[in-house]
């Protein structure tokens, strides 16, 4: 064989399984068809933090005078937005080659394609073909954008997510149709840009799998900020006048409202990027809509064969999921004993407020069975929220009743995303709402909101 393991995919989840298995002593190649880092630090994560750092600051400027700072009238430069945007995105790509250049990973760049269950076919974006062999296959080629027929989409007027991070200008107006993660963020960035934005939901409520209480109250913050949020409607049509770019695109919905904007996005879901890879044709099961069943190891029907992030069964396609199915899929085809396991998995929403939620929400513990009570903290009793001026928003703590034992926190406010790790921390080691109330927190900071949550519980509990 010329490799132990090969690895297709150079996104978060393939270049971490890439790395881990090389520290492990294999031989190692990561093929890649597009750029290193794949979309999260491409075309995803990393552009849209950049996006929502530049509409922050703006936003801050636009209320400097509530500091006591007096500045003139602000303005966005999106040229600059922009530049400023690939060169945090150059810069952690080439971290990214560095280190797998310092661990030897041979980097392949080119598009995979099974010819038999140990032999790979790469051809390059020059037509240049090669065959390799290798003993273990990490299949990490992650997820595309999904759009429907009845979306007439053209990369111009009717855009997906990739488009929408390298718009040229600001369109005057934007409607979002799905209001997931994707749609939240994208509507808060534009609109703190000043762009007219409207949300279509089709079902009730936006982002449904988050805790209802969560939901409802981002959606107030969004139509705060001038976001229109229509949810439990469906898009019927959607219509892109031919000849000018001046004609608004027209969205009819069920209802029999018509919306008119500059642009679309469709922000409905993504699709695992399972196709083209020849996996029916060396035995490898691929379910109807895509996806790859894989077993606790994260292994295919074919054991040697693994898939990780997006483009596998498992629920959370997120970046860091994907990681970490990296890291235990390397271990475990290095003689680890591993388990991959779903429940902890921190969920961040980099809206304005910012969202994040781990474990079990009290609807979730319910359905289970387990019979669970409620902490709560608002952060406008927070003195660090309140100096820094950003306390919408509070942290949400459930426990199981009786012993007090932390299931589940949902967070909406400042620095939601960085306050869940701890909380992430404290359910995976089992920890108790009364050992976070034990545990002393700084003063003045956020955290503090966790504690205080916390606290009302272990007093509930009687510890």
């Amino acid at each position: 064989m010329d490799y132990q393991v090969a690895v297709i995919g150079a996104g978060p989840g393939g270049y971490v399984a890439a790395l881990q298995a090389a520290r492990r002593g294999k031989k190692v190649c990561l093929i890649e068809r597009a750029e290193v880092g794949g979309i999260c630090l491409n075309w995803g994560c990393i552009p849209t933090k950049t996006l929502v750092a530049s509409a922050k600051v703006f936003s801050l400027v636009q209320k400097a005078g509530e500091y006591g700072i007096a500045v003139g009238q602000p303005s966005v430069d999106w040229s600059k937005v922009r530049e400023r945007q690939a060169g945090v995105v150059k810069r952690l790509v080439n971290g990214v080659l560095y280190l797998l250049q310092q661990h030897q990973v041979e980097l392949i760049r080119g598009a995979a394609v099974f010819r038999d269950p140990h032999r790979l076919g790469v051809t390059g974006a020059d037509g240049a073909f090669r065959e390799l062999t290798a003993e273990q296959i990490i299949i990490a080629t992650g997820s595309a954008p999904q759009i429907p027929a009845r979306f007439p989409y053209d990369g111009r007027r009717v855009i997906t997510s990739d488009e929408a991070l390298a718009l040229e200008r600001l369109p005057e107006s934007l409607v979002i149709v799905g209001g997931g993660v994707i749609g939240c963020e994208f509507a808060s960035i534009m609109a703190a840009f000043g762009v007219k934005v409207t949300i279509v939901e089709m079902l009730e409520s936006l982002i449904p799998n988050l805790d209802r209480e969560v939901s409802a109250s981002l959606r107030l913050q969004l139509k705060k900020k001038g976001i229109a949020v229509l949810t439990g409607v469906a898009v019927q049509e959607v219509r892109v006048p031919t000849g000018t770019e001046a004609s608004p695109v027209q969205v009819s919905l069920a209802d029999g409202q018509t919306l008119a904007a500059e642009k679309l996005l469709v922000a409905i879901g993504r699709r695992p990027n399972s196709r083209d890879l020849g996996l029916e044709g060396i035995g490898v099961t691929v379910a109807e809509n895509g996806r790859i069943p894989v077993n606790e190891q994260l292994q295919t029907n074919l054991p040697w064969i693994y898939a990780i992030g997006d483009v596998n069964d498992q629920p959370w396609d997120l970046a860091h999921a994907a990681s970490f199915q990296g890291s235990a899929a390397a271990r475990h085809l290095a003689g680890e004993s591993v388990r991959w396991r779903d429940e902890l998995i921190p969920n961040c929403i980099f809206t304005e407020p910012e969202v994040a939620a781990v474990g079990l929400s009290l609807e979730e513990a319910t359905a289970r069975g387990i019979a669970a009570t409620v902490g709560k903290f608002a952060f406008l009793a927070n003195g660090k929220a309140q100096a820094q001026g950003e306390a919408a928003g509070f942290v949400k703590v459930v426990a199981e009743t009786g012993t007090g034992r932390l299931l589940g926190v949902q967070i909406i406010g400042p620095g939601a995303s960085d306050l869940i790790a701890e909380a992430a921390l404290a359910i995976k080691n089992g920890l108790t709402a009364a050992a976070v109330a034990a545990t002393v927190h700084a003063h003045p900071t956020l955290a503090e909101a966790f504690y205080e949550a916390c606290e009302s519980l272990a007093g509930q509990q009687g510890s």
